[in-house]
């Protein structure tokens, strides 16, 4: 999203679960939203000390 042209960012559709951008093959969840989670793409993993 960062990188992604004006246009293409522009170019969503609302639904009652989240934000859905169709031309940049990215979803952003209601429940994510609200919870303050930030980018899923890699999410964080614990690693062993």
């Amino acid at each position: 999203m960062l990188h992604a042209e004006q246009k293409a960012r522009d170019d969503f559709e609302l639904s009652v679960h989240g934000i859905h951008w169709d031309s940049l093959d990215e979803d952003i969840s209601i429940q994510g939203l609200l919870a303050g989670q930030g980018d899923q793409t890699h999410p964080k993993r614990d690693h062993a000390a």
